[in-house]
């Protein structure tokens, strides 16, 4: 069994994916992607979560793809990523559209060519409002496409045990499997510290509240996820 292939953006999610494969699998390498994300940074976590496992990490640049998805705010040199809730429609900016798409693309090549069982993605339930290729529809359907793309060459199953799970479940699985919280980053402005406001911070926030575990990381606004819980409730009684 030659394990298998993680793609981590150095967040919480993809880090706890990432135990989850090293305990109760065998973990081949991860896999993070440079397009040209504000937030950049993830990388270096993503290679800190690689050295805690003492396995293979693989940064592949396309960097000259990403200059062609500036539709994103995550995008260096788009609009400001916004602040607030991820349940608000503002949010819809942060997609980088076919990011998914495009990343497992390029994951089940290089697991076929090393012959891995299996590609892991992290994608899970708080994400299915905003994001369009983190649904349970676009898992299924991409395995069924990789099915006849590697038909009769290897095979590679894609495994995505977060789908139904939300991020609080994450953080709890994170926590029994041991994963070092304080390597992670999820902040989409890619500052010295998490801004405490963007929907990646406010969502990481909510997730270790709900949990009850401890949250290791500095917040530049470490309040502001009450106010956008509010504001978000509010949207959705009017």
């Amino acid at each position: 069994m030659t394990g298998v292939v993680v793609l981590c953006s150095g967040g919480i999610d993809s880090a706890t994916l990432a135990y989850k494969v090293a305990v109760e699998r065998k973990l081949d390498r991860l896999i993070s992607f440079d397009y040209g994300q504000r937030h950049r940074r993830e990388i270096e976590h993503a290679a800190r979560i690689a050295a805690a496992l003492d396995v293979r990490h693989d940064v592949i640049d396309i960097t000259a793809l990403g200059q062609f998805l500036t539709s994103s705010s995550l995008i260096s040199g788009g609009e400001a990523v916004p602040d607030g809730h991820y349940a608000q429609d503002n949010m819809k900016s942060t997609v980088v559209p076919n990011r998914n798409a495009i990343m497992l693309s390029i994951a089940f090549g290089i697991a076929a060519g090393a012959k891995a069982d299996a590609v892991g993605i992290a994608v899970h339930g708080g994400d299915h409002f905003i994001y369009p290729d983190c649904r349970p529809g676009f898992i299924d359907a991409f395995r069924a496409m990789q099915d006849r793309a590697l038909e009769d060459l290897w095979n590679v199953e894609l495994y995505s045990p977060f789908t139904a799970t939300d991020k609080a479940g994450i953080v709890a699985e994170g926590a029994r499997l041991g994963v070092p919280f304080d390597l992670t980053w999820s902040c989409y402005k890619g500052g010295e510290m998490h801004c405490g406001r963007c929907g990646t911070c406010v969502e990481r926030r909510e997730a270790f509240h709900l949990s009850g575990i401890p949250d290791p990381t500095q917040y530049e606004d470490a309040d502001y996820w009450l106010k956008a819980i509010q504001e978000m409730k509010a949207g959705k009684e009017k």
